[in-house]
């Protein structure tokens, strides 16, 4: 018992998801001397969803892998693939120690639709005393996220905050340009190339619709934009609200083009969604490529002028900071080396 005791101890102090579901697997590896213990988490849209192991560890005493969130899934199986892990999530209830396979499952809690399962492999059946401590382990983890989520999302739209947003970038920015990909799946790292691309997504006029309608219907308003972005951007990119009416978005793609393609697509769907008393909204957009080493402030800043250049020339468009510098109509001041002061 001393032993859970501290390794709950430890997982309260975690404030980082990665952290957590490390933590997670360590603390149930040293609970129940498993021969393995991972993390399996539903990622991807409705229909297409597919298991992404996590977090794992092997023996005891080594230090858990993790595979990052924004992992390709392509090659993950899908929901219906693992029928017993797909049923212990679903119905929220302990699969016991299973002779023939040598495991047990614990459903594992998540925000929005990342939930899963624990998948404990060992050489016997629990002990009533590690199931319980497994499950505690399990408690703490949905009140921690809890607390994640408390602090980390908006209140009005539920998408990430900007609190939030520095560690994701500096994450994103410190990665190399090897896409990190889920143990077993080396074999790609030569050839899939990940690139990162921060926009900032503004509302044309969002001050006529707060004075012209009141600003119930403006948070009516912010809170369907957000639910369209939730429904039009992949499971892996990251959705921010900065306040306002000013989101931003961390998208993952290979090539400006595509990055393009994707933000126009967004802002087509926008323009023709019909909203409540409003009916009509249109958006501007800026996007610039995350670069290595790169800053929060430099990187904002940059979509930001592209956000001004949209709104001076037209609204209702998506501008790419980098092809304007191309074109000679706007001066790449680059400060991603630039050092912060607080």
């Amino acid at each position: 018992m001393p032993a859970l005791i501290e390794q709950l101890a430890a997982l309260t102090g975690l404030r980082d998801r990665d952290a957590l579901d490390a933590g997670l697997v360590a603390a149930v590896a040293d609970l129940t001397h498993a021969r393995r213990v991972a993390v399996h988490r539903v990622v991807g849209d409705d229909g297409a969803q597919r298991w992404l192991t996590r977090a794992q560890r092997g023996e005891a005493g080594t230090t858990p892998s993790l595979a990052s969130l924004w992992s390709d899934s392509q090659d993950q199986p899908t929901l219906d693939e693992q029928p017993a892990w797909r049923d212990c999530l679903r119905l929220g209830q302990m699969r016991p120690w299973h002779a023939a396979d040598r495991l047990s499952l614990f459903p594992l809690p998540g925000q929005g639709r990342q939930g899963g399962v624990v998948e404990v492999v060992s050489d016997r059946a629990l002990t009533p005393n590690q199931i319980r401590g497994v499950q505690a382990i399990l408690a703490l983890v949905r009140n921690q996220l809890g607390l994640l989520d408390y602090s980390e999302r908006d209140t009005l739209t539920g998408l990430l905050n900007r609190k939030s947003f520095d560690d994701s970038f500096y994450k994103v920015a410190a990665l190399p340009a090897l896409e990190l990909l889920p143990e077993g799946q080396a074999e790609r790292r030569q050839s899939t190339v990940a690139r990162y691309w921060l926009a900032v997504l503004d509302i044309d006029h969002f001050k006529q619709v707060n004075d012209g309608f009141g600003h119930i219907i403006g948070d009516e308003v912010l809170l369907m934009v957000s639910q369209l972005m939730c429904s039009s951007f992949r499971y892996y990119d990251q959705l921010y609200r900065f306040g306002g009416e000013e989101f931003v978005v961390l998208l993952r793609c290979a090539a400006e083009d595509e990055a393009q393609l994707a933000f126009d697509r967004f802002r087509q769907r926008v323009s023709s969604h019909a909203f409540p008393q409003v009916r009509h909204l249109t958006l501007s957009i800026g996007f610039t490529d995350v670069r290595p080493g790169d800053t929060p402030v430099a990187a904002v800043e940059r979509a930001d002028k592209a956000v001004y250049f949209a709104k001076n020339h037209g609204r209702n468009q998506v501008r790419c900071a980098e092809a304007l510098v191309r074109q000679g109509l706007l001066i790449d001041d680059d400060k991603a080396s630039d050092v912060e002061f607080f």
